[in-house]
């Protein structure tokens, strides 16, 4: 009996029968805030991207690796879009919680179905993703998807609270069908809407709003547009009705602005994540947004 006390005394000292918030680090701040959604005080979460970032190139920081040490789970993109980033971070912090092919580590993209994945790739194609275009979360449809992923996870680390994890999906997801069903409606009358956007990064949302993608500011991605191109990409607007040029935060402008004040087409900047630009404090929030600023004319 005393050696039965001594080890339970060990255990509630070390936090393994009561134990604190789940560590969730996140490389972006969309899944942070779908973590927050569903563990809500069970978790403490950190995204290590802000929105207003080019997400394929972050620059680490030292903090960066110190949460990293600490984390219980690592939730990440997938699709290589961290490939250029988040390796050395992990290797530094030397977490193995939250190595590759252990429980701690969850992978997104194995959730959805990728699209524009490339049959071969040369230094031609630009800055291609061999596993094919890694910003699924645009396409509203994915995040039930992520959540339960999410959820799944969470529950895997801490089974204690498997019950709280999974009503706090079933409440989020609740929400999200009722405001899908709105975000489609409004979108609907743009459906066949002509449309070139600066990156590829707005594919999956042009997909499931149904615009026509004519072309795009990069003659090829990764690379800044040539006078050339942007010659090219005149002729295509002289011969196609084109209604929006769609530009993120983080490229340069300039071509985007010079066609827009040239053939009058409308610039809209799009947020790619939370935070990119105002009033996108969560998921929701973040969709809302997009929405307005699309069918606001």
């Amino acid at each position: 009996m005393k050696n039965i006390m001594i080890v339970l005394i060990s255990l509630i000292l070390t936090g393994s029968v009561f134990p604190d918030e789940l560590n969730v680090v996140t490389t972006y701040p969309y899944i942070a805030s779908i973590v927050e959604q569903i563990g809500k005080d069970k978790v403490n979460v950190f995204a290590l991207a802000n929105g207003e970032w080019d997400p394929h190139t972050i620059i680490p920081k030292p903090s960066f690796i110190a949460k990293l040490r600490k984390a219980d789970i690592l939730i990440l993109n997938g699709a290589q879009l961290e490939i250029g980033w988040l390796p050395p971070l992990m290797r530094q912090a030397n977490n193995s919680k939250i190595q590759v092919g252990t429980p701690g580590i969850l992978d997104l993209s194995k959730y959805v179905e990728l699209i524009e994945v490339p049959t071969a790739i040369s230094r031609a194609q630009g800055d291609v993703h061999p596993d094919g275009n890694p910003h699924f979360h645009l396409d509203f449809k994915n995040i039930p998807k992520i959540s339960t992923a999410i959820a799944h996870k969470l529950l895997e680390i801490d089974p204690v609270n498997k019950a709280t994890y999974e009503q706090n999906n079933n409440a989020f997801l609740e929400k999200f069908y009722q405001k899908e069903k709105e975000w489609t409606a409004a979108l609907e009358k743009l459906r066949g809407t002509k449309v070139i956007e600066y990156h590829k990064i707005y594919d999956y949302l042009l997909q499931r709003v149904g615009f026509q993608l004519v072309g795009t500011i990069e003659p090829v991605p990764g690379i800044s547009p040539t006078s050339r191109h942007i010659e090219s990409l005149e002729k295509i607007i002289s011969s196609n009705d084109v209604k929006y040029i769609l530009q993120d935060v983080y490229h340069p402008d300039d071509a985007s602005k010079y066609l827009s004040s040239k053939h009058k087409i409308k610039m809209i900047i799009i947020p790619h994540d939370i935070g990119s630009v105002s009033n996108t404090n969560n998921i929701f929030e973040f969709f809302d947004e997009i929405v307005r600023r699309l069918i606001d004319d």
